[in-house]
């Protein structure tokens, strides 16, 4: 189910505005979500539900000897305890994500005929996965406590507004609301806002351009333009971002409701003027969760230049397959890893660049250039879009009149939407606002518009998927 179905809308949302209304952040309200959340992601996971659910069990059990060994100092049994842990949830992620890349790859590259598992991949295994090592890791050092109450972590684990999409959400950074959270009016009608901002952007935007880039990637390699190529890149960078983007902002909207805080997700990416900078405002709870757990252990840049290096492409790596069992996403990962050291080696130096603007096309390119790796099946079509992208054709008949379609007038308001509302100027436009209160009004008006411009949207279209849901 997502957010943007009409059977959440209609059924799902108002049974949890109920539920967030009449109990307000009691033990019932506990309760109520987590059964909520469990059906919520029932809709689509019948059986791999009670994965979730027993791997949540399987976590609690064995975080239950950090309340007596967080505080040891390098106890065996404690390295073992975490080590059991971290085990566990990798192989769970090997055997339902990995186990038909893992063999294919070892066939490819030893010639072998290993057999293929075909096992379907649960929705949002990743994140709730990572999500639930979080907890166990910080338990086991000690910066948090142990939750001995395994319905409070089930809900911690399974809320269904960060369950299958993200943001990651760190144990740490909602342990005391889980107990005690606050819900008031105003957090109410702020988090619907936030709700309604990122179904906008995914109804109105992301479908809008992600069209536009399925049409492009369906055409024949004989029809495709150099024009159309770039189109298609341009507007899956856009397609992703308002498609993540707005996932992020209706469960951080949605935690909101219910007196939850989740921390944001994104900043503005597209305006980094470094690729550094961009991973620090693109999908911030991946990036936090893999400094915290992956490259600071591994030492981060406390151990010399080649040390740090290493470490950098170690985690790139890791990022690239996180998001999924494909050489394309490892790719994609190194790529970033690799002008990410070239910065930090200062072979590329965006920040001496007195000609500022070239900082930001420097950042889209690569970005750009990486997204098209993202976006292909293969490495074969990859290879056909960059080829396009740079010495195609730049016209033919068959890609001229797709082109001209695609570049209606409809599709030309949206994509420049997208490009104003991918930077902060309407942010800063309403902070010049000195009436607060009017700032407020103008923009709660806005948000019952834009609701309705979705709900017309969803009864006017079939076309609508969420990129992230494969991960």
């Amino acid at each position: 189910m997502v957010f943007s179905s009409s059977t959440f809308l209609f059924i799902v949302l108002p049974i949890f505005l109920l539920i967030t209304l009449i109990f307000k952040g009691s033990k019932i309200s506990n309760l109520l979500l987590t059964i909520l959340s469990l059906v919520f992601y029932a809709w689509g996971e019948p059986v791999y539900v009670l994965l979730m659910i027993g791997s949540v069990f399987v976590n609690w059990l064995l975080a239950m000897p950090a309340s007596r060994l967080a505080k040891a100092e390098d106890s065996i049994i404690k390295r073992v305890c975490l080590c059991i842990t971290i085990a566990f949830n990798i192989g769970l992620l090997c055997l339902f994500k990995y186990a038909g890349f893992i063999a294919q790859s070892v066939n490819s590259l030893l010639g072998l005929s290993i057999p293929v598992p075909d096992i379907a991949l649960p929705i949002g295994i990743s994140f709730f996965t990572f999500q639930v090592m979080s907890y166990v890791i910080d338990a086991y050092r000690g910066d948090v406590r142990v939750q001995f109450n395994y319905l409070k972590l089930l809900l911690y684990v399974s809320f269904f507004p960060q369950l299958i999409a993200g943001p990651i959400v760190r144990y740490a950074d909602i342990e005391l609301q889980i107990d005690n959270r606050e819900v008031t009016v105003e957090r109410f009608a702020q988090g619907l806002r936030r709700f309604i901002v990122g179904l906008t952007k995914k109804l109105i935007i992301s479908n809008c351009v992600g069209l536009i880039v399925d049409t492009v990637y369906a055409c024949k390699p004989e029809e495709l333009t150099l024009p159309l190529a770039w189109l298609a890149a341009i507007c899956y960078c856009l397609q992703i971002y308002f498609d993540f983007s707005g996932y992020s902002d209706m469960a951080i909207g949605l935690g909101r409701i219910a007196g939850f805080d989740f921390l944001e997700n994104f900043n503005y990416p597209f305006t980094a003027v470094s690729i550094q900078d961009f991973w620090r405002r693109w999908h911030i709870s991946l990036s936090t969760w893999f400094r915290e757990y992956v490259y600071i252990p591994l030492g981060g840049n406390r151990k010399g230049q080649l040390r740090t290096g290493i470490n950098r492409v170690i985690v790139f790596f890791l990022t690239g397959l996180w998001h999924g069992a494909q050489w394309t996403f490892v790719i994609w990962g190194l790529i970033h890893g690799l002008f990410l050291m070239l910065e930090t080696y200062g072979v590329i130096q965006p920040a001496k660049w007195k000609f500022k603007p070239l900082r930001y096309i420097y950042t889209l390119f690569v970005v750009c250039i990486a997204f098209v790796l993202f976006r292909a099946e293969s490495f074969s079509t990859a290879f056909t879009m960059l080829k396009t992208m740079f010495i195609g054709p730049f016209s033919t008949h068959i890609g001229d009149i797709r082109l001209v379609s695609m570049l209606n007038i409809y599709n030309i308001v949206i994509i420049a939407i997208a490009c104003i509302a991918a930077t902060p100027v309407l942010g800063y436009l309403r902070e010049r606002i000195t009436n607060k209160r009017a700032a407020d009004c103008i923009g709660y008006v806005a948000s019952a518009a834009l609701a309705v411009i979705c709900i017309l949207a969803i009864s006017n279209t079939t076309y609508n998927p969420f990129i992230y849901f494969r991960f």
